[in-house]
């Protein structure tokens, strides 16, 4: 419930109004009582009283232009003033307790818990990629390898609950068939933002006759011919991806019966697992999503990742089918290590992240869902992430300290201010010439035409999340305490019975 706080300003400006007039009235009837005792005219009184409430007025105007004459910044040419800088201090302070408190109450993950559904998660994909490996034909798309573990919670930044988990599973195609990326042209007039960093893939065969005689099955069910070339369909990968963790589950599905319960379904054509502990065998008894991603190995660990597309930012001139995503979550882990050999012990890089994604997630919900939909796409994770890597490179290592906190966060909210009123965020790793040098990327990746990840929106779109979230970090202490109920997900567990399935 707000609570009414007295501006002294005004108060005290209505006291020396009402006293003044008191005093005039006063005045005005003594004056009257005297000039009735000599026989005078009662309307000099009349006259007294005017003269009275004119010298209120005149008082007044001479307050409200000395106020206004006060409220002008003054120029401090010698030391700050020893009093503001405490209350800064003091301020400054009280912004980071309240920010801690909403930290380790909301957002701040318990490592034993994330811990265990990992190891659960991981368990149970296994099993699924090892029985997919077995069961499966030459000819067509096949299991490549191990899966492969990305995303927040791996790369421990995740926030709010342990429950979501994000895996790239491999695939390869036949050997002779080869890879053939085509990045965005940069004089398109028109782009979508959501393809910001999706591109084409061509799949070329050592000679045409061999697509009708060897390849005719796999171009019927993987590709899409466009200006009579082969390119390759993350839809129909996507289908076909379905129907095949399908089938290993179903068979999987009897080993982990008394211990969990498992389902495959479809969510916003994303393909999710979902696991439902029993009993005691999962500790913290916590019901999984895990995000099954197909992808297919570039090189140098970069990955072509089959995704749905949000349509909701789509343009009806471009086929969404044959766009795949680019995936560099290897090369982000490697600059994060880096990062983190070099900073201090306590440093506060992946606190910062995590507590701007919480701060944008819990301004999202004042928003209309329209609005909020742009909000959430506009400063996407991989939006935070990107100004992060910016920032890492920027600050010295030693000024990320945990007792920088404050400031640190402040630099991120002024970067991405900055960013949305110049309109241009770019991507950290395609043409991005001055990315670090352990980093290794695949040529064509390296010589691309730097991407806008903001490219897209229009100005009065980017405009309006810019005065969002600088209003909302200024008004940061009395949003938080409005939401300050913890939430209920498990913390820690008092024991663990299972450490891993048995």
């Amino acid at each position: 419930m707000p609570v009414y706080s007295l501006n002294l300003k005004v108060f005290w400006l209505l006291v020396a109004f009402l006293f003044t007039g008191i005093w005039c009235l006063f005045v005005t009837w003594r004056r009257d009582g005297v000039a009735q005792g000599e026989g005078s005219c009662p309307e000099n009184g009349f006259n007294h009283l005017q003269v009275g409430f004119k010298f209120c007025l005149v008082f007044l105007l001479c307050y409200i232009v000395l106020r206004w004459c006060g409220s002008f910044p003054r120029r401090h040419y010698g030391p700050p003033c020893s009093l503001s800088v405490q209350q800064h201090h003091h301020q400054q302070q009280h912004r980071r307790n309240v920010l801690e408190t909403y930290y380790e109450q909301h957002i701040r993950l318990s490592p034993h818990v994330l811990g265990h559904s990992k190891a659960h998660v991981s368990q149970i994909v296994g099993e699924l990629i090892k029985v997919g490996k077995a069961k499966q034909h030459d000819g067509g798309v096949t299991f490549r390898g191990d899966f492969v573990q990305v995303g927040s919670a791996y790369e421990q930044h995740k926030i709010n609950s342990p429950d979501c988990f994000d895996i790239l599973v491999p695939l390869k195609m036949p050997q002779s068939l080869k890879f053939e990326p085509l990045l965005k042209e940069n004089n398109k007039e028109s782009v979508a933002p959501i393809l910001q960093g999706g591109i084409m893939c061509q799949v070329a065969a050592p000679k045409k006759s061999e697509w009708v005689k060897t390849y005719k099955q796999f171009n019927e069910c993987f590709c899409a011919e466009i200006d009579q070339k082969h390119q390759l369909s993350s839809a129909l990968v996507l289908r076909w991806f379905h129907w095949k963790i399908q089938r290993c589950l179903n068979v999987i599905r009897y080993h982990f019966e008394e211990r969990c319960h498992i389902t495959l379904c479809v969510c916003d054509e994303k393909l999710i697992l979902k696991i439902l502990p029993r009993s005691d065998y999962v500790c913290c008894h916590i019901s999984m999503s895990v995000r099954l991603i197909p992808a297919f190995h570039l090189g140098d660990s970069v990955f072509l990742t089959a995704q749905p597309w949000n349509k909701a930012f789509s343009q009806d001139s471009i086929n969404l089918d044959i766009y795949w995503g680019i995936n560099f979550s290897k090369h982000e882990q490697r600059l994060m290590s880096w990062f983190k050999d070099q900073a201090p012990l306590n440093s506060c890089h992946l606190k910062c992240l995590q507590i701007m994604k919480g701060l944008r997630d819990l301004n999202g919900k004042t928003l209309r869902p329209f609005v909020y939909s742009q909000w959430k796409a506009i400063l996407s994770s991989y939006v935070l992430k990107t100004a992060l890597f910016y920032l890492l490179l920027k600050i010295p290592v030693e000024q990320w300290d945990d007792s920088l906190l404050m400031e640190r966060m402040e630099d991120l909210v002024l970067f991405l201010k900055e960013c949305l009123e110049k309109q241009r965020l770019l991507h950290f790793f395609l043409g991005n010439i001055n990315i670090p040098s352990f980093i290794s990327l695949p040529k064509v990746f390296k010589e691309a035409q730097p991407v806008n990840l903001l490219e897209g929106y229009g100005p009065d779109i980017l405009d309006h999340a810019s005065f969002q979230l600088l209003n909302f970090w200024i008004q940061m202490p009395q949003i938080l305490r409005m939401n300050a109920s913890p939430r209920n997900v498990p913390r820690e567990s008092a024991r663990c019975k299972h450490a891993m399935f048995n």
